[in-house]
């Protein structure tokens, strides 16, 4: 299931400047050093011994278990470049804004009489800087995955279904069955 969290994490994702490192040892030792340094960290982290963390690091062991080779790039993906992924979220919280690409069913709940049938709808839009901030500050405050959503979806039905307030007062939207999302900066 796809979810808003990863989709804006791929977004910052985009605006890195180097690539990550491929092997197995470049990774385990670049969690190393993340981490002053401490081995026993890495390990609790990985949930691995010990001694497996040293043996990455020596290049002793060089192709990790599939579980172990997803958790490993995926805790290297997350720390990969800090100030570009705050200078990339920052640009997109106060110029640039963020674009949205969705396939999801919206269904509303308008005034009596207009219909509120949900239907599926393929959207891309540019989404304004300051829903682009509200996504980014909920996610960095540990908001859920519905949460996010709503806040998506909040954006969604003032950009593209009341159009800035010019038409539909008082629809709300609601953002279901999500087929495909991602987002780009």
């Amino acid at each position: 299931m796809v979810t808003v969290g990863e989709g804006l994490d791929k977004a910052v994702q985009g605006a890195f400047t180097r690539p990550l490192p491929k092997s197995a040892g470049a990774q385990m030792r670049y969690l190393v050093r993340q981490h002053q340094r401490s081995t026993r960290r890495v390990a609790e982290l990985l949930g691995v011994s010990q001694r497996t963390v040293e043996r990455y690091v020596k290049n002793q062991i060089k192709k990790p278990r599939p579980e172990l080779a997803d958790r490993l790039e995926r805790e290297v993906r997350t720390r990969w470049q800090p100030q570009i992924r705050a200078k990339a979220k920052q640009a997109a919280a106060t110029t640039g804004g963020i674009m949205i690409d969705t396939r999801a069913r919206f269904g509303f709940t308008a005034a009596p009489g207009s219909t509120d049938d949900a239907r599926l709808r393929h959207l891309t839009l540019a989404l304004p800087p300051h829903h682009a901030a509200r996504l980014f500050q909920a996610q960095e405050a540990g908001a859920t995955e519905d949460r996010l959503r709503e806040i998506a979806a909040e954006a969604l039905g003032e950009v593209y279904f009341r159009d800035s307030g010019r038409r539909a007062h008082g629809l709300e939207v609601e953002f279901t069955d999500l087929g495909h999302l991602e987002f780009e900066l």
